[in-house]
C-alpha cells in the first residue's frame, strides 16, 4: 500500500507532507504567558523527538508572548517550529502570525457567517503570505459550528464540509501554506470523516497534508490504545502527514507513542502489495455491520466476542490467520474473496507476535486491528503473543473492541490531554474519578479542562467534569449542565452525588 502522495508544506525549518517523513508533534500544557514555564517543557518535547511544539493562544497578549518564547528557545539551540493554537479570536491568529511558524484556527468558532469568514480569513491569509507563515484548518468533532451543525447535524459531513469550506477560500487566494485536520474523540467517527476528507480533497485537487489525532483520548493503556486504533488505522491506509498522540499525562510522554505508530506505518508501506479485490460493496466513510451468519453467540450481528489462542474454534467459524507485514490491507483482501464468494462465515480475526513488550504489543495490535471493528468486518478478536500472558492479550482484546466502539466491557474515560486553557490539575482529577468510578463499567465519563471542545467532545458521555474557570468545575448529565462553578475540592464527590441521583451508580464488588 502506498502512502497518499499530498502537497509539501513549509513550517519554518521543515518540510511536511510530499515525500517527507510523517512529523510527529506535541502541545505543551503550561501558561503561554509563562515565558520560562514553557521554555522548559517544550525543550522536553523536542529532546523527547518532538519536531513541531503547539501552545495554546487564547489572546493577543499570548499570542505576543510567542516571540519572546521563540526567541528564547533561539537563544538555547532549539530551532523547533511553534504553532499557536487558536480558538474564537481571529485578532490573536493574526498576532501570532507575526512570530511563530505556524497558526491553527478552528473553523467551528472562528467566525459564525460565510461572510463573516471571508472578511476575517483573507486579510488573516495576506498576512501569513507576507510573513511566511503556515496554518491548519483544525476542525474538532466536539466544536464544530452552528450553522453547520444547523444543516449537517453532528457529523462527519459536517466536519468535512466546515473544513473545506475555508480550504476553498485558501486555494482561491492562492494560498497553499497550509495542512487540515479532522478530529474527534469518537475512533470511528474520526476514522470516517478523515477517509471522507481525502475523497472530497481529492475530487477538488485539494491534496493538502493531513494532521491525524484521536481528541480526548485519555491517559495510560486506554489513551494509548485508543489513539492507535485511531492514528494507526489511517496511518496504515497511507493517510497521515503529521501526527498528535492526545494524552492526559506530560506532553513529552505523547512523542514515543507517535513515533511507535510511525514506525509501524513505515514498515508496512514497505511491504509486498496484496493482490487486488474488488472492494466496491464496503464504504468506509459509514458504518455498517458485514452480514454474517450465526454460529453459537459468534457472528450474525451479535457482539464481537474475543477469543482465546489455543482454543478450538467453533465449526463454522473462521479463523482469519493475518500474517503479512501489513495486516490491515491483508485483511480487507480476504474479507473482499469472502464477500465475491458470497462466504457469511463469522470471521475471528487472528495475529500471532513475536519479541514485544506488553506496551509495544497494545500500540502495534491495536493499530493492525482495530480497523476490522471500526468497520464492522470482524465478528471476534484474536491476540497471541510470545511471552505474554493470555489475560493479558485477552484483556487486550477488550481493550481495542472498546476504543473502535464495538464493544463496552470497563468504564469510559474521555480525557483530554489539558493546556494552557486549563484552570485545574486535571491528572490528579482523572486519578481521583477512576478510583471512585472504575466498577462502573456501563458508564462513559467525560474529563475535560475547559469548554472549548469539552461538552462537544464528550457527546456522547453519560457524564461530564468540566474545567469552568480557576479551581472550578461543572457537572454535566449527558448534553446538559447540571451543577455550576463548584470548587475544585468538592466536584469529585458532587459528580459521585450526581450519578448516584440517576441511578447508575451500584456499589463495587
Amino acid at each position: 500500500m502506498n502512502r497518499r502522495l499530498t502537497k509539501t508544506v513549509q513550517i519554518g525549518n521543515l518540510q511536511m507532507g510530499g515525500n517527507n517523513p510523517v512529523r510527529v508533534q506535541s502541545m505543551l500544557n503550561t501558561f503561554t504567558t509563562d515565558t520560562d514555564a514553557c521554555v522548559a517543557q517544550a525543550i522536553e518535547v523536542i529532546e523527547a523527538g518532538g519536531e513541531l511544539v503547539r501552545l495554546t493562544t487564547q489572546g493577543v497578549k499570548e499570542a505576543a508572548n510567542m516571540a519572546n518564547i521563540k526567541a528564547a528557545l533561539r537563544a538555547k539551540g532549539y530551532d523547533t517550529p511553534l504553532v499557536a493554537d487558536v480558538h474564537f479570536n481571529p485578532n490573536a491568529a493574526s498576532e501570532a502570525a507575526l512570530h511563530i511558524e505556524k497558526v491553527r484556527i478552528n473553523p467551528g468558532n472562528y467566525a459564525s457567517t460565510y461572510e463573516e469568514i471571508r472578511a476575517k480569513f483573507i486579510p488573516f491569509l495576506t498576512l501569513c503570505k507576507e510573513h511566511g507563515t503556515a496554518i491548519r484548518i483544525g476542525v474538532n468533532h466536539g466544536s464544530l459550528g452552528a450553522r453547520m451543525l444547523d444543516k449537517y447535524g453532528d457529523t462527519p459531513e459536517g466536519m468535512t464540509e466546515s473544513c473545506l469550506e475555508f480550504l476553498r477560500i485558501c486555494k482561491e487566494q492562492d494560498f497553499n501554506n497550509v495542512v487540515i485536520s479532522v478530529k474527534a474523540s469518537n475512533t470511528r467517527v474520526m476514522i470516517h470523516t478523515v477517509r471522507q476528507m481525502v475523497r472530497r480533497m481529492d475530487a477538488e485537487g485539494l491534496n493538502f497534508p493531513i494532521h491525524l489525532g484521536v481528541t480526548e483520548a485519555g491517559e495510560g493503556e486506554d489513551g494509548r490504545i485508543k489513539s492507535a486504533v485511531g492514528i494507526g488505522t489511517l496511518l496504515l491506509e497511507g493517510i497521515g502527514d503529521t501526527i498528535r498522540v492526545s494524552l492526559s499525562e506530560d506532553p513529552a510522554n505523547e512523542i514515543p507513542v507517535a513515533r511507535a505508530l510511525v514506525s509501524l506505518a513505515e514498515k508496512a508501506m514497505q511491504a509486498p502489495a496484496m493482490p487486488a479485490c474488488n472492494m466496491d460493496w464496503y464504504n468506509g466513510e459509514k458504518y455498517s455491520r458485514r452480514d454474517s451468519i450465526a454460529v453459537g453467540e459468534i457472528g450474525g450481528g451479535a457482539l464481537p466476542v474475543v477469543w482465546n489462542a489455543g482454543t478450538e474454534v467453533p465449526q463454522g467459524v473462521m479463523l482469519m490467520v493475518l500474517d503479512h507485514d501489513n495486516p490491515l490491507e491483508q485483511g480487507r483482501y480476504l474479507f473482499g474473496k469472502m464477500q465475491q464468494e458470497g462466504n457469511k462465515q463469522p470471521v475471528i480475526v487472528y495475529r500471532k507476535y513475536t519479541d514485544l513488550s506488553l506496551k509495544e504489543l497494545q500500540l502495534t495490535a491495536a493499530a493492525q486491528l482495530g480497523s476490522f471493528f471500526i468497520d464492522g468486518l470482524a465478528d471476534g478478536i484474536c491476540i497471541e503473543a510470545e511471552g505474554i500472558s493470555a489475560a493479558d492479550t485477552e484483556a487486550l482484546g477488550y481493550s481495542i473492541l472498546q476504543a473502535a466502539r464495538a464493544r463496552m466491557s470497563k468504564t469510559e474515560y474521555i480525557s483530554c490531554p489539558s493546556c494552557g486553557r486549563t484552570l485545574f490539575d486535571i491528572q490528579t482529577a482523572i486519578a481521583r474519578i477512576k478510583a471512585k468510578t472504575s466498577h462502573l463499567t456501563t458508564l462513559k465519563i467525560g474529563i475535560m479542562g475547559c469548554i472549548v471542545n469539552g461538552p462537544g467532545e464528550m457527546a456522547d458521555a453519560d457524564y461530564g467534569y468540566v474545567g469552568a474557570g480557576r479551581g472550578k468545575i461543572s457537572l454535566y448529565k449527558g448534553q446538559n449542565c447540571i451543577e455550576k462553578n463548584i470548587p475544585e475540592e468538592e466536584a469529585v464527590d458532587r459528580l459521585i452525588e450526581l450519578i448516584k441521583a440517576n441511578g447508575d451508580w451500584f456499589e463495587a464488588k
